[in-house]
Parts: C-alpha cells; sequence; structure tokens
C-alpha cells in the first residue's frame, strides 16, 4: 500500500471556493457578507483567470428598446433546443440587479455621450444590450473590482480531492507549495473555469485545464453536454502560434468589421441572415469551410472603416501590434479557436449539484443557460448571477459536521498533455466525425494504458489529530497559510502539473464519448457525417462515472435530488 502523504497544513472553512473568476468572487463576497467563513483556493494569481481575459462585456437587458423576453428569446434561439428555458429566464431577469451589485462594489463601465452606460451588439442578438468597460477590458474590469474586495485567498493552490461522508461534503484536499494541506468544510463550489487546455489552441488562460470536471467526477456528481465546445471564431491567428492566443472580440463585428478569405470574399455571405453576426457556431463553421476549401489556415477581419478603433478596442489594438498588424490599415489575420464549454457539471440555477455540499458556477457549471451554444456575453451574466446565488445557497450547509481525518494515495488514468492536446485537436475540434472521434478515444485508451497519475483521496476514519505535521487555521486568518513549511515550490507546480493532466485526460474522455453519441450536428457541436439536427436527440447526455472508475452514461443525471433542508431565499 502507497503510503498516506504528510499533511503540512490545515484551515477550515464554512464554504470553500476553487477559482478566483468573476463566479467564484461574487459567490466569496456573498457568502462573507451573510457571515460565512470563506476561503478562496486558486491555482495561479490575482489575475490569473478566464474572467481577467474576457473582451466583449455582459450581456443585460437594456433599459430602452429590449426586454427579457427578447433576451431569452435570442439565447434559446442560439441554444439550438437545449436550453432550459426556465433557467434561462431566472437568469436573465436576475442580470440587472447582478451588475447593480457589482457597481456598487466600484465596477466602472463605459458611457455613451448622453451619459448613459453604452452597449453595444454582438453576434445571435437582436439589440444592443452588451455593457463594456475599458472599451475591450471588460473581464479586466470586473476582475479589478472583485478583487478589491479583499477576500481571504490562498494563491498557488490547488484543490486535488473533494472529500465526501454521509453527510456529503466534508472538505478537500490540496497542494501548494506549502505542501499538502486540508481544509475541513461542509460547502465547497467549483468556480475552477472551462477546458481550453483540451486543444492546442485556445483563447483560454494555461489553467483551463479542465480541473472542476474531475473533481465533480470522482466526487459522484453528473456532467452534461461537454460536446458542446464553442470555438470563437475569429482568435489573432499568427504562424505557428500555440496555447493561449488574443481572440478578436465579436464586438468588433458588432461595430460593423467583416469577414473575408483571401480573395476578398465575404465568408459569410449567404450562410445566416445575420452574417457575420450569426451565432459563433455558424461563424466558426463558415470559416472552417472556407479555409478548406481556399487550403488556407486563417481568414481576415476587415475593421479599417471603423472610426477611433484604438480607443473603442485599445487591448485588440495592442494584441495586433505586437503582431505586426495595424487594424487601421491592415487586415487582421484570423483563425477559429477553443473558447468556451457550453455544458459542465449538472447544477440548479442556484449552483447546486447532486452531491450534498457541491456547487459549481461559472463555465464550469451546466445551469441549463447555454444549451448546444452559448450566446455571446452569457457568461460573465450567468458568473454574476449564479455566483450570487451560490453564495447565498452555501448557508444551508451550516450547522453540518465537516471533518477530514485521513488521506491516503489511489491513481487515476493520465496521459501525456501534447498526445491529448494533439488528439482532440485533430479529431474534436470545430467538425468532427465518427472515425475521428474513435481515433482520439484509441489513441488516449492506448497511452493511459502504460501511465498512471497520482491522486489523492480522503478515507473518512479517525480523529482530526491523525493529520500528522499539520498547522491549523481559521479561513480568516489566511496569513498563517503562507510560510509554515520547508517546501519545495517546485515540487508542488509538479504535483500539480500532473493534477491537470489527469484532469485533462478525463474530461477528454467524457467529451469523446458524449460527441461519439450525439450523431447529429446541432449549436456547436458538428458532425460532418451527421450534418443535420435529428429531433429525436434534442435533448441533454448526462454522464457520470461507473464503478470501475469509466465515464459511462447517466440517463437520469439531468435529475438533482433536493437535499436541502429549508428552501433559500433569492440572491436578488
Amino acid at each position: 500500500m502507497t503510503p498516506a502523504p504528510r499533511i503540512d497544513w490545515e484551515a477550515e472553512a464554512d464554504l470553500v471556493v476553487l477559482g478566483g473568476g468573476v463566479a467564484g468572487l461574487t459567490a466569496a463576497r456573498t457568502a462573507s457578507l451573510r457571515g460565512l467563513r470563506v476561503l478562496i483556493l486558486s491555482k495561479g494569481g490575482p489575475t490569473d483567470t478566464a474572467t481577467q481575459y474576457a473582451q466583449g462585456g455582459i450581456a443585460v437587458v437594456a433599459p430602452h428598446e429590449d426586454s427579457v423576453e427578447s433576451h431569452v428569446i435570442d439565447t434559446v434561439e442560439a441554444g439550438a433546443g437545449l436550453c432550459d428555458e426556465a433557467a434561462v429566464r431566472s437568469i436573465v431577469e436576475g442580470g440587472q440587479a447582478a451588475v447593480a451589485a457589482l457597481t456598487d462594489l466600484g465596477a466602472v463601465f463605459d458611457l455613451a455621450r448622453d451619459g448613459q452606460i453604452s452597449r453595444t451588439r454582438e453576434g445571435g442578438h437582436s439589440t444592443r444590450r452588451i455593457i463594456h468597460a475599458g472599451g475591450d477590458a471588460t473581464g479586466a474590469e470586473v476582475q479589478r473590482a472583485l478583487n478589491a474586495a479583499g477576500l481571504p485567498v490562498l494563491f498557488g493552490a490547488a484543490a486535488l480531492e473533494i472529500v465526501t461522508g454521509r453527510t456529503g461534503v466534508q472538505g478537500v484536499i490540496a497542494v501548494s507549495e506549502n505542501g499538502f494541506g486540508v481544509v475541513h468544510a461542509p460547502a465547497v463550489l467549483l468556480a475552477t473555469g472551462g477546458l481550453g487546455q483540451l486543444y492546442a489552441l485556445s483563447t483560454n488562460p494555461p489553467g483551463a485545464t479542465a480541473d472542476g470536471i474531475a473533481l465533480a467526477l470522482w466526487a459522484g456528481a453528473t456532467v452534461a453536454d461537454l460536446e458542446f465546445v464553442q470555438f470563437h471564431p475569429t482568435v489573432l491567428y499568427t504562424p505557428g502560434g500555440l496555447g493561449r492566443r488574443p481572440l478578436i472580440s465579436e464586438a468588433v463585428r458588432g461595430e460593423g468589421a467583416t469577414l473575408v478569405d483571401s480573395e476578398g470574399n465575404s465568408v459569410t455571405a449567404g450562410v445566416h441572415p445575420r452574417g457575420d453576426l450569426a451565432p459563433r457556431d455558424v461563424v466558426s463553421r463558415a470559416i472552417a469551410a472556407r479555409m478548406r476549401a481556399l487550403g488556407t489556415d486563417h481568414v481576415y477581419l476587415d475593421a479599417r472603416a471603423i472610426d477611433g478603433f484604438p480607443q473603442r478596442f485599445p487591448t485588440i489594438t495592442a494584441s495586433c501590434l505586437a503582431a505586426g498588424v495595424d487594424p487601421r490599415s491592415d487586415l487582421i489575420p484570423v483563425a477559429p479557436a477553443a473558447h468556451y464549454q457550453c455544458g459542465g457539471i449538472v447544477t440548479d440555477t442556484h449552483g447546486r449539484t447532486a452531491v450534498p455540499g457541491l456547487y459549481a458556477a461559472g463555465e464550469v457549471a451546466r445551469t441549463g443557460l447555454h444549451g448546444a451554444n452559448r450566446l455571446a456575453s452569457n457568461s460573465l451574466l450567468e458568473g454574476l448571477v449564479v455566483g450570487e446565488r451560490a453564495g447565498v445557497a452555501a448557508a444551508e450547509r451550516l450547522g453540518e459536521d465537516a471533518h477530514v481525518t485521513e488521506v491516503s494515495f489511489h491513481t487515476v488514468p493520465r496521459a501525456a498533455r501534447a498526445l491529448v492536446q494533439q488528439s482532440m485537436t485533430l479529431h474534436a475540434s470545430v467538425v468532427r466525425d465518427a472515425a475521428g472521434l474513435a481515433e482520439a478515444a484509441l489513441r488516449l485508451r492506448d497511452a493511459v494504458s502504460h501511465s498512471a497519475a497520482t491522486r489523492l483521496r480522503a478515507e473518512l476514519t479517525g480523529a482530526a489529530h491523525r493529520i500528522a505535521g499539520a498547522t491549523g487555521a481559521a479561513a480568516s486568518d489566511i496569513s498563517a497559510l503562507h510560510g509554515k513549511a520547508d517546501v519545495d515550490g517546485t515540487a508542488a507546480a509538479q504535483r500539480i502539473t500532473a493534477f491537470e493532466d489527469a484532469a485533462l485526460t478525463l474530461t477528454a474522455q467524457v467529451l469523446l464519448l458524449s460527441a461519439a453519441a450525439r450523431t447529429e450536428s446541432r449549436g456547436c457541436h458538428t458532425r460532418s457525417d451527421h450534418p443535420a439536427p435529428d429531433e429525436h436527440q434534442r435533448h441533454s447526455r448526462a454522464v457520470r462515472l461507473g464503478p470501475e472508475g469509466h465515464p459511462v452514461p447517466a440517463p437520469d443525471g439531468l435529475d438533482l435530488t433536493d437535499w436541502t433542508q429549508d428552501a433559500i431565499p433569492s440572491a436578488s
């Protein structure tokens, strides 16, 4: 038997939040204001989040010439038949209050000449309802405002396991530069972001390694709709570029930029009534088709007619200039890249999963808002609304006895990240088919049969003092968790990387299973061998881990057991 690891630090909290983006910080602030002891674990630094890079804005119903009903209709249309309309309406209705709360926190949005909040239009929207900050730096402003709230965050720390027991969540096991640690808590919120690092090209930060999906599955929760990965149509193309690439926001097209190919012809003409402002899946497919037809690896965005481009889009301008492109005089080379996971951990609109005490919010969650394709700028909206509600809902776990007492090593499959990314990029990108999906699944299966990663799993036996060598701290005393152990930071980074590779491997397996089962084209899931939607498949598919630890279909996985004891009031 592999010996248990030394536990170097401990903490106690009422709520542990994993992730430091919009959903996680909103939930943490909300819970803290209600008296909960909150501790946030973040793998990176204060700005290493997908929120930081969000350019477009927040979709929220405008006070004039707009309505909740209009926003719901646009969202449901983009979702291609798989949205939960009740969830859509609930989240859209909460948008204005959530933005008001963010403004009260100090967020500053751009104003129009009349002094009112400026609004733009993006793909799939029927009107100008997208609010923005700093031109194209909305996410950075949201991140700044939430970071300024001064919440207790342990940076450079990754959760390796969510510990559960008879009454649900008991806490988490984590690793940081201070070694292995345990946080005892009856509630955990997964706000870990997306799965962009499954692919060679992505708009996501390096930490978007599907951690939350894997943690939820290992804890017994279900996931759904992972086959629906949104590829942003217009990421800045540079020859040989890999990893996170700067995106060229849809707001650029909303302001009048047009997509053209290498011969100067429109890419989207005749493809969709909204042309360049069609939903993202439509535009991504049109670009992919044109690139295949012409044998090129990119197309162009012509933004030369936009007056004041550098002032309206300073972040994009800087990225372009760094690549040797001046948007005022040059065509901008663009190509699709992995951008957003529309599915995720199955939750209700308050972030509850099927596991008592386990919550999820933001990109990692599947509330039913996005369906088969996310409507532009609905992501920050969802993070704000559901994040706040999850922070309120976590109070239902107060009083639950939660304690982790002993840990031991278990193993899970892990393939090399380069192999995972290559397989997914080749066979599970914008356009897929049965042969390619089967090839990717086979390559992963062969790879994991020769490799294993170690992960921690708690065994709930004994008493607290059996965790040897630990240093205890309350969630409010975050300073007590820094500098308490003489641990090599490089070793911690290696442990986190191994965990991330295991999470990516498991998530890739789930995605391939779901994509192979969906023998139709719908939303941002396109099958070249099944190019049309199938009305009989107009439903979500859930997946959980079977007894042997492998992903299996979960026909009842969308049904969330009502494990709450009392009704939880609305967050807004």
